[in-house]
């Protein structure tokens, strides 16, 4: 048999044993390793969840007109932006929206093959290139985790099917000028995918979406996975270049991609609420700054994101794997080594701000705090 694809180890996989490590401190360990949701599910969305009829029949594959007709309004209401609920689509979470896309983008567009991704940044950018038999080309980023648009090879931007960005950025928090990457997608004739799965979680500034800057030739990508404590329940959605949302409609109801009736109800309810996600922005503010307390305990400095619910910490030394091993034996805290996230960030480490506050504070007192 010929050799294949081999797929690489999950990287999430290969922390385990400092999982068992931090695990056997007395209190048990903290894992800040994945941005896992831990906080109660919003009560409308549990009210709506009890409701049986959405799962007596096959749900619509683009979304029910309700779920689209709230994202529409929601959006309205973030940023100012006006949706037609018709040019909005729904996926089972984003991931497999962000994984499945180069392959779609390629099928409509096969004299290109180049998927351009943030240099630091969410491992299934490149991984959904790589899937697709695509070349993933990591773009430079600034002093400041932003996207580095001037070093984009011309010779790249010619063969790119689009341009992946993330505000804010997971893991560093960056804040990208979406206008300026709209602007340089059209130029190029490159899509400009716009991951904006945090933004409620905006630290400085409002809440930005690339669609502000016109859906000509961009793709925003939202999630209820962090902003409603929903991760379980895969809805995400889709909205911005009509004629790309439409392919993408099409394409997805013959692979038969369908978010739950059931969960497709609970969206609706979620989105028409902002008090829980108001109360969730104040929990992960309070534990990012409490965590920056205890990074500063144990004599590492960790700056505050500008966006984000993680702390992108330099490691002392730049020694990253012995940073996580150190946190893991001494403090209970399984971390995530930079490297996870690209070579370019293989001397940080990423804390994700997820634990409960008991949990929080069960660091604190081990610091001395």
């Amino acid at each position: 048999m010929a050799a294949g694809f081999q797929p690489p180890p999950y990287p999430f996989d290969r922390i385990d044993d400092l999982r068992e490590v931090a695990a056997s401190l007395p209190g048990g360990s903290v894992d800040l390793s994945i941005g896992n949701p831990s906080d109660p599910v919003p009560e409308v969305v549990a009210v709506a969840l009890a409701e049986p009829d959405p799962a007596r029949t096959y749900p619509p594959s683009i979304g029910s007109a309700g779920l689209r007709r709230a994202v529409a309004d929601w959006a309205d209401r973030r940023f100012g932006v006006e949706l037609d609920p018709a040019g909005i689509g729904v996926c089972i979470g984003t991931k497999e929206l962000v994984t499945g896309l180069p392959h779609l983008l390629r099928l409509r567009n096969p004299e290109r093959d180049t998927i351009l991704y943030p240099a630091v940044s969410y491992p299934s950018y490149a991984m959904g290139a790589e899937l697709a038999g695509c070349r993933a080309v990591a773009v430079p980023l600034d002093a400041g985790w932003c996207l580095d648009l001037s070093a984009i090879r011309q010779s790249d931007a010619e063969r790119a099917l689009a341009l992946w960005v993330n505000t804010p950025g997971n893991p560093a928090g960056g804040l990208d000028d979406l206008e300026a990457a709209a602007s340089w997608g059209r130029e190029n004739g490159v899509t400009v995918l716009s991951d904006e799965c945090y933004v409620e979680f905006t630290w400085e500034g409002p809440p930005r979406s690339v669609l502000r800057h016109g859906s000509h030739g961009t793709l925003a990508v939202h999630s209820l996975s962090k902003r409603s404590n929903l991760a379980g329940l895969r809805v995400g959605y889709y909205a911005g270049d009509p004629d790309l949302v439409t392919y993408l409609q099409e394409v997805r109801k013959h692979q038969g991609f369908m978010v739950p009736g059931p969960a497709q109800a609970a969206a609706v309810a979620a989105l028409t609420d902002q008090g829980h996600v108001d109360v969730q922005r104040d929990r992960y503010s309070r534990r990012l700054k409490s965590l920056v307390e205890v990074m500063a305990a144990i004599g590492v400095t960790a700056p505050m994101p500008g966006g984000g619910f993680y702390l992108w910490v330099p490691a002392p030394q730049g020694d990253a794997w012995g940073f996580v091993r150190y946190l893991a034996e001494t403090v209970g805290i399984v971390a995530s080594p930079g490297e996870f996230f690209g070579e370019a960030g293989a001397d940080h480490v990423r804390l994700a701000a997820v634990a409960g506050d008991d949990r929080i504070d069960l660091l604190r007192e081990r610091v001395g705090i």
